[in-house]
C-alpha cells in the first residue's frame, strides 16, 4: 500500500486548520473533525482496493525484435473491480534502453480492458530482458495507490533487421520496389545456358537449330536455352574495429548485416544462391551459398549473434579461406572501410588477388556527419576554413579510393549508412544484368 500525492497535500491542509486553531479557537475543532474525516476515508480506500485482486496485466510483443527498427510492445488490462480505478503502469524495460519513462496514466472503466501500445527501438543485437509489469491502481477518492506486479520477466533475442524484409516482401508482390528507390535496370544481354534438344516447332528460332542433331535424326532438332540463373552471392562481412564508427546509435557493423540479410533476401527472389562469411583476425563463419528455402533462418541464425574483438582484420585468412570453400566464380560483396589511402595500400594486394578469381565489390562508408559539416558554410573565422579544408580533404580521400579500386577492375561502392541497403541491392542488380555471366 502507498499513500498518494492527493493523501499528503490533504493531510499538510489539516495540519495548517488545526494550527490556526491556534489563532481562531474553532478551526482546531473543524480540524479534529478532518482527521477523523480522512482517516474514515483512507480506511474505505483500502478496503475498496484491498478486498479483490482487481487487476491484471500481460505485456505481448514478438518474441525476438528487429535490429535498428520500432517494434511494438502491448500492455493489456484488465479490471475486475465494480468500480473506475485510476491506472499508473510501469513496464520495466530492458536497461540497455536506458529508458525511465515507460509510464501510463490511464482510467480503466468498471470490468472492462484496454491495451497500452508503446515501440522500442534497439541499437545493438544481442539477448534484451524485460522484467515485471508494476500496476499502481487508486479509486475515485485517490488517497490510496495499491500495487500490483504482473507479467514474467521474460528474455527477448534481437536479430538482423526483418522488418525490413517483410517491407521488401510486400512491395516486391505489388510490384512496387521502386517506392523504397532500387531502380529498373533494362537487360542488354542474352545470358543464357544449355538446357535440352528437342524437335523443331513452327515459331522457334531458326538460329538455335542444331545441325549436328538434325543430321543425326534426319529431322530439324533445336537448342533449348534458358536465362542463366543460380549464381552465387556471398556477403563478407569485416568485424574489425574499423566496422565499429558509430552512426546513430548503430555501429557500420550492425548496418552491414541489416543490408548483406536484404541482399540475401532479393538475391533468392532473383533464383540466386545466397551465403555469408565473415572474419576478423581470423576466418571466422561460413555459409554456402543456397537458394533452398531454410536458408534465410540460417542466415538469420548466424547474423544475430556476430560480435567484434576489435582487433585488425586479416585479409591474407580471407583469401586463403575463400579459395578453399568458394570454388565457383562468385560475386563477393565485401563490406568493409577504409581510414584512408594507406589502409587501402594495405589491403589492395588481398583484393586483387579475390578479384582474380571472383566477382568483387567493395562496399565502404562515407562519413555522413563529414559530409553535413562540408556542406554547412564556414563562418569567417579563419580556424573554420581550416577544418572546412580538413574535411573535405578526408571526403576526398575517401573518393579516391573508390577511384582506385575501380583503376585495378574492383567493383566500388562508396554510401552512407542509412542508404547502404538499397545502394547495395542496386549495385547488384546493376552488376547481374550487365557483368555477371
Amino acid at each position: 500500500m502507498y499513500l498518494s500525492r492527493r493523501f499528503y497535500i490533504v493531510f499538510a491542509s489539516v495540519i495548517l486548520i488545526i494550527a490556526g486553531g491556534y489563532l481562531y479557537a474553532p478551526l482546531f475543532w473543524v480540524g479534529q473533525w478532518l482527521v477523523v474525516a480522512l482517516l474514515v476515508a483512507v480506511i474505505a480506500d483500502v478496503a475498496l482496493l484491498y478486498h479483490k485482486q482487481g487487476i491484471r496485466a500481460e505485456r505481448r510483443c514478438a518474441e525476438r525484435f528487429s535490429n535498428g527498427d520500432d517494434n511494438s510492445v502491448h500492455i493489456r488490462l484488465e479490471s475486475s473491480y465494480s468500480f473506475p480505478v485510476k491506472i499508473e503502469v510501469i513496464d520495466e524495460t530492458p536497461p540497455v534502453f536506458q529508458q525511465r519513462n515507460i509510464s501510463f496514466r490511464t482510467r480503466l472503466p468498471a470490468g472492462m480492458s484496454k491495451t497500452i501500445r508503446y515501440h522500442l527501438c534497439p541499437t545493438t543485437r544481442g539477448v534484451y530482458e524485460f522484467g515485471f509489469i508494476r500496476v499502481f491502481a487508486a479509486h475515485r477518492l485517490g488517497l490510496v495507490l495499491r500495487r500490483y506486479t504482473c507479467g514474467m520477466p521474460q528474455n527477448i533475442k534481437v536479430y538482423p533487421s526483418y522488418l525490413m524484409l517483410r517491407q521488401y516482401e510486400l512491395l516486391a508482390i505489388s510490384n512496387n520496389l521502386t517506392e523504397l528507390g532500387i531502380k529498373r535496370i533494362r537487360r542488354i544481354a542474352n545470358h543464357t545456358e544449355f538446357e535440352q534438344i528437342k524437335g523443331y516447332v513452327p515459331g522457334d528460332d531458326y538460329r538455335t537449330i542444331n545441325w549436328q542433331a538434325s543430321a543425326r535424326r534426319h529431322e530439324l532438332m533445336v537448342n533449348v536455352f534458358q536465362d542463366e540463373r543460380s549464381q552465387q552471392i556471398y556477403n563478407v562481412i569485416d568485424k574489425g574495429r574499423v566496422m565499429q564508427q558509430a552512426f546513430r546509435d548503430m555501429t557500420l557493423l550492425d548496418y552491414a548485416i541489416n543490408a548483406s540479410l536484404v541482399l540475401s533476401y532479393v538475391a533468392i527472389r532473383k533464383d540466386d544462391k545466397a551465403g555469408l562469411i565473415t572474419f576478423d583476425e581470423h576466418f571466422d563463419s561460413f555459409v554456402s551459398a543456397s537458394k533452398q528455402s531454410g536458408q534465410m533462418q540460417t542466415l538469420q541464425e548466424n547474423l544475430y549473434a556476430q560480435t567484434t574483438t576489435f582487433g585488425e582484420t586479416d585479409f591474407s585468412a580471407l583469401c586463403v579461406h575463400i579459395e578453399k570453400h568458394v570454388t565457383k566464380r562468385s560475386l563477393l560483396v565485401l563490406y568493409t572501410n577504409f581510414a584512408g589511402m594507406g589502409s587501402l595500400h594495405r589491403q589492395l594486394p588481398y583484393l586483387k588477388r579475390l578479384n582474380r578469381r571472383h566477382y568483387l565489390l567493395v562496399v565502404f562508408f562515407e562519413d555522413a556527419d563529414l559530409k553535413n559539416y562540408i556542406d554547412t558554410p564556414p563562418d569567417h573565422s579563419t580556424e573554420a576554413y581550416y577544418r572546412h579544408v580538413i574535411a573535405e580533404k578526408f571526403a576526398f580521400e575517401q573518393r579516391l579510393i573508390a577511384g582506385t579500386l575501380k583503376q585495378y577492375g574492383i567493383f566500388a561502392l562508396l554510401t552512407t549508412p542509412q542508404n547502404l541497403s538499397i545502394d547495395v541491392i542496386n549495385k547488384y542488380l546493376e552488376m547481374k544484368n550487365r557483368v555477371l555471366r
